[in-house]
């Protein structure tokens, strides 16, 4: 199979657990792989940073966070109670399997109700009050191990699909977090100019690591590294791009343009495959806030195309994360070169 490098590490990626606000299992073990390539710390909310270098800096962004569900309550017959955890869709949590992350782990179905005895509200989807998770257990049993705020991550295996492509959970935005990765791998031996790495915490609840990490920083510029949306049926091939056609250059209000373009054209230079994706307002990234830091950083935004965003089978073509690693890459060896 081609891109072993990339596999593999979206792979370790995904195996890690950390929804927003309970990063830390995560948190340690992406600090472990930043270590190869710089001194790390894990600030105060999470955030996994690490800096080389002097001079000009370059902040690099993805988040490590992923979606998931809270506890919020145990019945009086043993089911969970949830909220949610991000943006999880309750249209695709019917009779999925999670884990509840109580004192111990603790493997449980969402109930479904079966087709038979549907009523009036066969075609509604649940509210997320109305969402409950079986864990085999009786009330007594569940408190001894659960309690409200306990975290709940969805269960699915890391699959490979034909040609490059991968489903997983969390490939929001552990994809990202294996380009910069990655790009680190390609820039080894080179001489750069300061990078600063995030890999920051919570931006599926707000995006209050990236605002505190990019304040920390204050980089003169910074790339924001996230997935966005892929063409899938259903949706216009005209507005979303195809697996596997490259990274997506961020174009948007919020975004430096001439980062942007710069970035386009270095793609172009280097035979490195790419699509524009233009935003009318806000990104929805870590970019909108990294842009307005401090006193402001220059911010562009590489996306990732992914089918399936928020729920436990998110595809990605692994192509698409080399070549953002790559257009990364190419970037900072330029920018390090011109403000030596």
């Amino acid at each position: 199979m081609e891109y072993g490098e990339v596999r593999e590490l979206l792979y370790k990626l995904c195996a890690l657990r950390g929804t927003s606000g309970n990063e830390s299992a995560a948190a340690a073990g992406i600090s472990e792989m930043l270590g190869k390539y710089m001194q790390t710390h894990i600030d105060r909310l999470g955030n996994v940073t690490g800096t080389r270098g002097e001079g000009f800096s370059i902040l690099l962004d993805a988040h490590i966070d992923q979606i998931g569900l809270a506890v919020t309550a145990v019945d009086e017959d043993g089911f969970v109670k949830v909220a949610k955890v991000g943006g999880a869709d309750c249209r695709v949590l019917t009779a999925a399997q999670v884990t509840v992350h109580g004192r111990e782990d603790v493997f449980g179905v969402i109930t479904s109700t079966p087709p038979h005895l549907k009523g009036d509200d066969d075609k509604k989807v649940k509210k997320f009050d109305d969402i409950t998770i079986d864990i085999g257990m009786s009330k007594e049993q569940a408190d001894k191990i659960i309690s409200p705020g306990d975290r709940i991550t969805f269960n699915a295996p890391f699959d490979t699909l034909a040609g490059n492509r991968i489903a997983s959970p969390s490939v929001d935005d552990r994809a990202g977090v294996a380009a910069i990765l990655r790009c680190l791998q390609l820039l080894e031996g080179k001489e750069t100019c300061r990078l600063d790495v995030m890999f920051s915490a919570q931006e599926e609840t707000g995006g209050s690591g990236a605002k505190t990490g990019a304040f920390n920083s204050q980089a003169d510029e910074a790339i924001a590294c996230d997935v966005s949306f892929a063409c899938a049926p259903g949706l216009s091939s005209d507005k979303y791009v195809a697996l596997g056609s490259g990274t997506m250059v961020g174009y948007a209000p919020a975004l430096d343009y001439k980062m942007s373009r710069r970035l386009t054209q270095i793609a172009e230079e280097k035979g490195i495959p790419h699509t524009e994706e233009v935003m009318g307002g806000r990104t929805g990234t870590n970019g909108d806030d990294i842009q307005v830091s401090g006193r402001g950083i220059k911010t562009a935004l590489l996306s990732i195309p992914i089918r399936n965003m928020h729920t436990a089978v998110e595809v990605v073509d692994l192509a698409d994360i080399e070549n953002t690693a790559r257009l990364m890459a190419e970037y900072i060896i330029e920018r390090s070169a011109g403000n030596a």
